[in-house]
């Protein structure tokens, strides 16, 4: 199988992903140290093949997987930072847009890529179609217009530190990914990365008292509902965690076979497919969804689908 088909399953994985992630942001995670806390501890799960695909790659190449490890949890700490200073749906949006931008930056001066004139064209076609996405006009009420007159600077001004923090750290993630890729099979180092993550954060909670007053009662508390709603809850989270470890695996796999600043470039496919899953599902969903609906917005939601298409035919063609 193709290595950008593969990107794009994991792409098209990651769109239903997001579509539940935001519930979860909003209702259940709370805390930017827990949710990276949970996706680490979650993610290190994966040891269980340690006895058939890991492997002692030496020193060296041990405190490289260690350090990409520490990168990705320094990622999804500033991401959640995001998603909690602003908007969730823009927040993620520019992150997307902005890591396949300094990916292609890293790749030309460390990795030494080359790219072909199509790849490059397709490549730009995608990040354009992003942008569009993430500045798309939105309908608003009176009340939230006046609203938007007193929210503070400061607020604003967090939030793009933070989005840049989380692109910045997720490009570096991903460029060191193929490098380390190189050096060793897929498999054990990916194990090595995860593991290398949940050490980590478990470092950070047993030496920062911050971090460990803001875990543990989580862990440990029992919030008043139903045994039934409890389990559906959880029930719920553990399947996004377990799609959305799939399409991750899916995405460094494609990785470490290809280039890794075009499957970052192919980012734009999950945006585009939360853009038809919005349009699909908006009018039977209006309450969770949330989109709005004017002739103005589907023109610009159709522009922004057409512009990645245009750039997904100049990548795969």
């Amino acid at each position: 199988m193709s290595w950008i088909l593969i990107a794009i399953i994991s792409y098209l994985l990651l769109a239903l992903v997001n579509l539940t992630d935001k519930f979860m942001v909003d209702n259940v995670v709370k805390s930017s140290r827990f949710y990276v806390f949970l996706v680490c501890s979650l993610g290190a799960l994966i040891i269980f093949l340690a006895p058939w695909f890991l492997v002692w790659p030496g020193y060296p190449i041990f405190f490289l997987n260690f350090l990409v490890g520490i990168v990705f949890a320094i990622a999804q700490f500033f991401l959640y930072e995001s998603l909690r200073s602003g908007s969730a749906s823009k927040s993620i949006i520019l992150i997307g847009g902005s890591i396949p931008f300094l990916t292609f930056l890293w790749s030309l001066i460390f990795l030494g890529e080359q790219f072909s004139s199509r790849q490059l064209l397709g490549s730009g076609f995608l990040l354009v179609g992003i942008f569009l996405i993430a500045f798309l006009p939105r309908k608003k009420h009176f009340w939230e217009k006046i609203l938007l007159k007193f929210k503070s600077d400061n607020k604003s001004v967090d939030n793009l530190k933070y989005i840049f923090l989380a692109s910045l750290f997720y490009s570096i993630f991903f460029v060191l990914s193929k490098y380390a890729y190189s050096l060793q099979s897929f498999w054990s180092a990916f194990i090595w990365v995860r593991i290398g993550s949940l050490l980590f954060v478990l470092g950070l909670l047993l030496f920062l008292s911050s971090w460990r007053q803001e875990i543990l009662p989580r862990i440990f508390q029992r919030k008043k509902m139903t045994k039934k709603s409890n389990w559906k809850i959880k029930s719920f989270f553990l399947f996004n965690q377990g799609l959305g470890s799939l399409s991750f695996i899916l995405q460094n796999y494609a990785i470490f076979l290809g280039s890794v600043a075009i499957v970052n470039a192919l980012q734009g496919v999950q945006y585009g497919a939360l853009l038809v899953f919005g349009l699909i599902f908006a009018p039977f969903f209006p309450k969770s969804m949330r989109e709005d609906f004017s002739l103005k917005i589907l023109i610009f939601k159709i522009l922004a689908i057409s512009i990645i298409s245009t750039g997904l035919y100049f990548i795969i063609k």
